[in-house]
């Protein structure tokens, strides 16, 4: 082999190298990043799930026995839908001793008080011992409607539960944070929501403090029918025992949880 064949050799090898880093990298950067994070238990101890009627039927002693420290479970969405599991799984979850909360999905295209006055109706009755949290997220959503439209209902919503003695976190993701949440709920009024990021980073995707962090949407957890939502609190279980006593536990005795006793 003579000196130019040499020379012509090496560097097909190294375009063809070049040529396979590039295609790898292209590759993983246009792989779908799994909905999942493996969370580090020894700095975020206090794990939580939320559920809706698409989760089926959970078994709650499964759940308990599990470990889980807090449920979320779907209530409402828009105007005029309910859960038809939200009783069911809340008056379960009360039986076992898991605090619960109760979200509600957002919907761009309607009026806040009245979604607000559809989640009150729904958990009218409940002892929730979390906030009730409104999931704020373009997916599921109509696009057409204004950043400043959506923000003012939402604003609208947030005042008519806190007016009615409720304590509310928004639930967002990266874009719902960065369009909607970022610069109107910065956290720096105490009248500011708190914040659940969903984000399958470590650490999550957010510029503002948060509180609760939903991390997977495909864990596995005993009790449940196929993949669950998984949640961590921003916390020791002291700082989350605090948290809890900080929330609003309305003084009723219309809770739905008795019809199942």
């Amino acid at each position: 082999m003579n000196a130019r064949t040499a020379r012509l050799t090496a560097t097909a090898i190294v375009a063809a190298t070049a040529i396979s880093v590039i295609w790898l990298a292209a590759g993983r950067a246009l792989r779908p990043r799994e909905p999942h994070v493996d969370v580090d238990r020894s700095r975020y101890p206090v794990a939580g799930i939320d559920l809706s009627a698409h989760n089926g039927i959970p078994d709650f002693d499964s759940i308990a026995s599990a470990g889980i420290s807090f449920v979320f479970l779907k209530a409402s969405e828009g105007t005029d839908f309910r859960d038809p599991l939200f009783v069911r799984n809340y008056a379960a979850a009360k039986r076992v001793g898991i605090p619960v909360g109760a979200y509600h999905f957002f919907r761009f295209d309607c009026d806040g008080r009245r979604q607000a006055a559809n989640l009150l109706k729904a958990t009218d009755g409940c002892l929730l011992e979390l906030p009730l949290a409104i999931d704020v997220e373009e997916s599921g959503n109509p696009g057409a409607i204004a950043t400043e439209t959506v923000v003012n209902r939402l604003e609208t919503m947030i005042a008519h539960l806190r007016a009615a003695g409720r304590n509310v976190i928004i639930y967002t993701n990266k874009n719902g944070d960065a369009r909607f949440v970022r610069h109107n709920f910065d956290g720096n009024s105490p009248y500011d929501p708190e914040l659940w990021i969903c984000s399958f980073t470590d650490p999550p995707l957010t510029r503002r403090p948060w509180t609760l962090w939903q991390h997977s949407h495909c864990s596995r957890l005993s009790g449940v029918k196929g993949p669950v939502d998984f949640n961590t609190f921003n916390g020791d279980r002291d700082e989350w025992q605090k948290w809890l006593h900080r929330q609003n536990k309305p003084d009723t005795i219309n809770d739905p949880a008795s019809r199942y006793k």
